[in-house]
């Protein structure tokens, strides 16, 4: 004869998993702010600068296509980290985000 499923014991774990899912996808959107330097921002601009992203978004799938190639790029150079290594007050430079090379999909180094 079969075992009988725990049915209550399966559904607390998979709420215990995705409760773990969701702790580990916000530290990782707390190490991208930090990674991309966005860290710098107050509260309330980072905040605006992501409610203007997502409106856009809406309306601008082109806007989407630059900001997912800017953002590949991002990642296969490695992140702003590696960029920052060379560079002093690279922190404190935000219009740099927005240079032509860059929004090209060009290096972050």
């Amino acid at each position: 004869m079969r075992k009988p499923r725990d049915i209550d014991g399966e559904l607390k774990a998979l709420q215990e998993r995705a409760r773990a899912l969701k702790a580990q996808r916000t530290v990782q959107l707390g190490e991208l702010v930090e990674a991309t330097g966005a860290d710098v921002l107050d509260l309330e601009t980072l905040a605006g600068v992501l409610l203007a992203a997502v409106e856009q978004a809406h309306g601008k799938p082109e806007a989407v296509a630059r900001w997912t190639e800017r953002g590949a790029a991002f990642f296969q150079a490695g992140g702003k980290k590696s960029a920052r290594k060379g560079k002093a007050g690279a922190a404190s430079e935000p219009h740099r985000s927005g240079s032509p090379d860059r929004q090209a999909g060009g290096s972050l180094i």
